[in-house]
């Protein structure tokens, strides 16, 4: 498995860019669908376009149906994002990333080839305040001794513990663990810092990584894995060596 630090992560995806191609005619056709619904602000036709679920930048919650979608579609789509997308075309603006799909500019928005949207990347200011709420709101419901952080990473649970990774900026991720009985405003029972944050291929497989002694914490993410893989998990290595291997469920990510 390679390491991978942020910065090439970024080079990676700039990489990306370089290839980009044109989209096809019959795909130009999908965008202009999409561009003019956007335009008339069809809100139930666009419901109708997406691959849901929607993900949003945790801990904002995934827009999961169309009625959600529907709810929440003024929150996502303000009037930046519905000119960037309206002011577009189809032939020079959106390009196509091959089996990532087809990207607007430099990444706002995502469409399939067969016109679902995809992904969202931009962020409103009603959907920043939200974050910044969400995460005043987790602080709060924290033991005292954790409930400092950047940005949340994620919530993990296996058989045996509950899992929490926060970013305290600058790459420096944390690692919380309870007993699985325990709640989070409870005292942790280990907290280790500094961990690393490692990507394999580029599939979207990735994990962190943390280290105190001889012990080595791995907190893995499955995303292209076989049919049966869980969705994540944990391994505790000593020394080198595999003393704790657990499947992990995804509460919050």
């Amino acid at each position: 498995m390679k390491k991978v630090n942020l910065f090439l992560v970024l080079l990676l995806f700039v990489g990306a860019f370089v290839s980009a191609q044109t989209v096809k005619p019959e795909y130009q056709k999908c965008v202009k669908s999409f561009i003019d619904t956007i335009k008339s602000d069809k809100k139930e036709a666009i419901a109708e376009m997406v691959a849901y679920p929607l993900k949003r930048e945790y801990p904002i919650p995934d827009i999961m149906d169309k009625s959600d979608f529907i709810k929440r579609y003024d929150e996502i789509f303000d009037t930046t994002l519905k000119n960037e997308i309206t002011k577009s075309d189809p032939a020079k603006d959106w390009s196509d990333m091959g089996w990532r799909g087809i990207m607007l500019n430099q990444g706002n928005v995502w469409m399939d080839f067969d016109g679902r949207l995809t992904s969202v990347n931009y962020q409103s200011q009603a959907e920043i305040e939200l974050k910044k709420k969400l995460i005043s709101d987790q602080k709060k419901g924290l033991d005292s001794s954790i409930a400092f952080f950047l940005k949340p990473v994620c919530v993990l649970e296996t058989e045996k513990f509950r899992i929490r990774i926060d970013n305290l900026g600058n790459e420096n991720y944390r690692y919380v663990s309870w007993p699985i009985e325990k709640a989070m405003s409870e005292k942790p029972d280990l907290i280790i810092y500094r961990g690393n944050f490692v990507v394999e291929g580029s599939g979207g497989n990735h994990q962190y990584e943390f280290k105190k002694e001889n012990y080595t914490y791995e907190c893995a993410f499955i995303v292209a894995g076989e049919k049966n893989a869980p969705p994540a998990k944990l391994t505790i290595y000593q020394g080198g060596k595999v003393i704790l291997a657990q499947n992990a469920k995804i509460i919050a990510k």
